[in-house]
């Protein structure tokens, strides 16, 4: 039997390599059709740089001290970002497939969140969980910063959801299960991601939910924050109104994210930003009727005005209308190590 399982774990990893090593060639192939020539550099980055680096794309070896761009074949680009791109890439040591985010110094600098990019590869680093997206290490030259990405080969939840126009119980249950299940293991490590949105959420290669951005995430361990963050559709009601929050503002986001996975929009959406406040310190939302019981039970037990009256996050994962609906297992976290205070 025991053979059986390691002989089951190993077929499973040499088809997973496989898979991601087609997906790699086809893109790479692709990428030289649509520019024409493999001369042609466009939307591509430099070909050569050095620079100081942590980590190690294959995560099985120990840390690198210094990556550089030859370090990486570089395929196709998988989105595009306000500060710069994401490519496929592949490490080309270890054949370890990547997503490799490359963002704009200049760019960086011009909106002032340089110590936002900092944080974010200082908190995302030392995150370790099936649904956290993994920040394997990073490096830069003059002009950028190479950011180097577990890649997710299913890609951006939101445009699955706009082709979908609204998930059904089973599969909006499923993702608000791993999410709370991420976001439980943060707040453990006593980080608050403040922007969860379907935006910020990539799909693995089972269809498994990754949160990927981190950049407006913080490690509180004074608990109590000031600043206004976020996206204005999921910020709560003590951000609005200027309280100070913890990471209770995480579960009124989730509240919002369960009801647009359900319904296709945010509750709260209006046409001004003064009626989308408004609408939100009022909590004044409609549940469709299409909408089941037991998930608009759950979505109001997360969109409370008072934070210390949201639903926890294990009670989240308890709650029935997840129980009945969830599709995978819900693993039970074990205590977790703080990060350290920097």
């Amino acid at each position: 039997m025991l053979a059986s399982r390691n002989l089951n774990r190993q077929l499973y990893r040499l088809f997973n390599e496989l898979i991601l090593n087609i997906l790699f060639v086809l893109a790479d192939i692709g990428a030289v059709e649509k520019k024409g020539s493999a001369n042609d550099t466009e939307n591509k980055p430099p070909n050569s740089v050095t620079s100081t680096a942590e980590g190690d794309a294959a995560g099985t070896q120990k840390p690198k001290i210094k990556w550089s761009l030859n370090d990486f074949d570089i395929g196709k680009p998988l989105g595009k970002g306000k500060f710069g791109n994401v490519y496929l890439a592949r490490e080309k040591r270890s054949k370890f497939i990547v997503a490799l985010k490359v963002l704009f110094k200049s760019q960086l600098q011009s909106a002032g969140v340089e110590h936002q990019l900092r944080r974010e590869i200082e908190i995302q680093s030392h995150l370790r969980h099936p649904h956290v997206l993994r920040l394997y290490g990073y490096f830069h030259d003059k002009t950028r910063v190479y950011l180097i990405l577990e890649y997710a080969p299913q890609g951006e939840l939101y445009k699955e959801l706009q082709k979908a126009n609204r998930f059904d119980d089973k599969r909006a249950a499923t993702y608000i299960a791993q999410m709370a299940h991420a976001l439980q293991y943060c707040h453990k490590k006593r980080v608050i991601h403040r922007d969860i949105k379907p935006e910020n959420i990539l799909l693995g290669l089972k269809g498994e939910l990754k949160i990927a951005d981190f950049g407006w995430s913080v490690h509180a361990p004074t608990s109590r924050r000031n600043t206004l963050c976020g996206t204005l559709d999921y910020l709560p009601p003590e951000m609005i109104e200027s309280r100070p929050h913890d990471e209770k503002v995480d579960l009124w986001s989730l509240g919002v994210l369960c009801y647009e996975f359900l319904v296709g929009k945010p509750p709260f959406e209006a046409e001004g930003h003064s009626e989308t406040y408004k609408r939100i310190t009022k909590v004044k939302y409609q549940v469709p009727a299409y909408v089941s019981e037991g998930a608009a039970d759950l979505i109001a037990k997360l969109l409370r005005h008072d934070p210390h009256q949201r639903l926890s996050l294990e009670g989240v994962m308890k709650h029935p209308w997840i129980q009945k609906n969830c599709t995978t297992p819900i693993p039970v976290l074990p205590p977790g190590v703080h990060l350290p205070v920097q």
